[in-house]
């Protein structure tokens, strides 16, 4: 056991802290529409501008610069346009910066992992913990050359961080790539355009609270009735006054809608908004606002109803409900999605898998779910996995964050309590302990199975390994005794036998004899009956 790491603990996930809601446009007109795309695109247009001036700025920002960029866009716009716009950039600003430091890191990692190889021997095999040598002179001195690869790479990256430099694109990397390869993405340069563009506009305000239905540039009323804060240049198309828009379409948030209404009623801040589908053509109001987070349960309540122990693989969820004491009770449930597709696809498959999840657990009455605390950042690069090049592409496409987040938010509202576990060897020590004994004749557990029970037990506390049958009675010395043994301090570990009925020896029927309760007198581990010297001599002797 030398070689295992020291494993975490479990905890409860705290709830979450913020609440987005989506509803559609419906019968907007065409000058709505019209209005929204000018309004989306000329603030577009303002806020790659304020961008590149806040990535020009790097670290050498502060309170006085974003006040002047704000200040040079409230002409353009107005006061709180310009104060969403330069908190959008500051927000991306960051984004971009951590993601450079995970970068770093990654190539560091990477940079170990390379150099520790090439120092070993060709062919030479590794350990448990380290990988061996390179398996030919071709792939050592490939990779040799990727090595210097990589530190060129890290020293730019290191420079760039020096100097607060990030590399920012507004509308994403993977679309402005996707221009280049518009055949293999099936789209014509014209509809490429098209997302590109409406991907680019900003059309997005933060709530105040105080202010009428908790927000003053873009109000939505009890009613559902939008208007829009238009800005300065475009002060002309208002139909409404103050300068404002209203669209001759109401809306309604049929999920969350009693919380959202009771929020704008009491001018409570709500953030929002409007973004446009190219794909579906259709337009979307996104309302969001913050929450404060559940106290989380002590574990130990959470587990009083027993556990749902869930093993997430690339296309299911794997999961098996466990009693108090850490028995699989029932039959395994395995809730499948479809992780292809687009993001909205798989977006929606995820919500599907964990409804069905969070479904079975309120009927069967649990009141927690134990899930494995995943990070892949580490875990699925080249350098680690050499050749597994489909393993990679499987941890990859795992969304372990994006899962756990939903979970955990809707989890909240059902009440059920959400436990990460420490996911180290909860797949191989699973498949070694339980696959087999939870394997019949009309049932065939898997290795995703077993693993959900481990993970199950790691939340409970409970050792991952199963307690065994007892060795053959008059074969203890040489059968050994169990293989795992209740802990000294576990309450009735001493106690008498509980009778049973029905005969146990072919001589003494049961809970009779002079020894029924003498636990003493019984060979059983850690007595004095067993480790007196005295009686051990005797047993060897045969004079007993």
């Amino acid at each position: 056991m030398g070689g295992l790491r020291e494993l975490a603990e479990p905890f409860v996930v705290s709830g979450p802290a913020g609440v987005a809601v989506r509803t559609r446009f419906k019968c907007l007109t065409p000058g709505d529409e019209k209005v929204l795309r000018l309004v989306g695109a000329h603030l577009g247009t303002l806020a790659s501008r304020d961008l590149k001036t806040r990535c020009r700025d790097g670290l050498e920002h502060s309170a006085d610069t974003w006040a002047g960029r704000k200040r040079e866009l409230t002409p353009l716009s107005s006061s709180r346009w310009a104060g969403s716009i330069t908190k959008a950039s500051h927000d991306q600003w960051a984004l971009a910066r951590r993601s450079q430091l995970a970068h770093v890191q990654n190539l560091e990692a990477g940079i170990r992992t390379i150099a520790h190889r090439l120092s070993l021997s060709v062919g030479q095999k590794g350990s448990k913990g380290a990988p061996g040598g390179y398996r030919s002179r071709q792939e050592w001195h490939a990779k040799a050359r990727r090595l210097h690869v990589l530190e060129d790479r890290l020293a730019a990256e290191r420079a760039d961080r020096e100097a607060g430099l990030v590399h920012v694109v507004r509308g994403g990397k993977r679309l402005a790539r996707t221009r280049h390869h518009l055949h293999a993405a099936r789209l014509t340069e014209a509809q490429w355009r098209q997302r590109w563009e409406a991907e680019r506009w900003f059309c997005q305000a933060d709530g105040e609270s105080g202010k009428r239905y908790g927000n003053e540039t873009i109000r939505v009323t009890p009613g559902g009735e939008v208007s829009i804060k238009l800005p300065a240049p475009l002060a002309h198309l208002a139909n409404a006054g103050h300068g404002r828009y209203v669209l001759g379409c109401r809306v309604t948030f049929p999920h969350r809608g009693t919380e959202w209404a009771d929020r704008v009623e009491a001018n409570r801040a709500v953030a929002y908004r409007i973004h446009l589908d190219v794909g579906r053509d259709s337009w979307y109001l996104t309302a969001s606002w913050q929450i404060p987070p559940t106290p989380t349960i002590p574990i130990r309540a959470a587990l009083a109803e027993g556990v749902i122990g869930v093993d997430m693989n690339a296309d299911h969820l794997a999961a098996w409900r466990l009693d108090v004491h850490g028995n699989p009770t029932g039959a395994p449930r395995r809730f499948f999605y479809d992780l292809s597709g687009t993001r909205e696809h798989r977006d929606a498959q995820v919500r599907h898998a964990l409804t069905r999840l969070l479904h079975w657990a309120r009927a069967c009455g649990v009141k927690a779910i134990a899930v494995e605390d995943l990070d892949f950042a580490a875990e699925k690069t080249r350098e680690k996995h050499g050749r597994r090049k489909r393993f990679r592409q499987v941890i990859s496409g795992m969304p372990t964050g994006r899962l756990r987040a939903r979970l955990t938010s809707m989890a909240d509202q059902t009440g059920i309590a959400i436990i990460a576990v420490d996911p180290a060897y909860t797949s191989r020590w699973g498949a070694q302990h339980w696959q087999k004994p939870l394997t019949s004749s009309n049932r065939k557990a898997t290795r995703h199975d077993a693993a959900a029970v481990a993970i199950g037990r790691r939340a409970q506390g409970h050792p991952v390994r199963r307690r065994t049958a007892p060795p053959p009675h008059d074969q203890r010395d040489r059968a050994g005794h169990r293989t795992v043994q209740a802990e000294p301090g576990v309450p009735g570990r001493e106690g008498t036998r509980p009778r049973v009925p029905g005969p146990r020896t072919r001589s003494v029927p049961p809970g009779r004899g002079a020894n029924a309760g003498d636990q003493n007198a019984q060979h059983r581990s850690g007595r004095s009956a067993e480790h007196g010297t005295h009686f051990c001599s005797v047993i060897r002797n045969g004079s007993a």
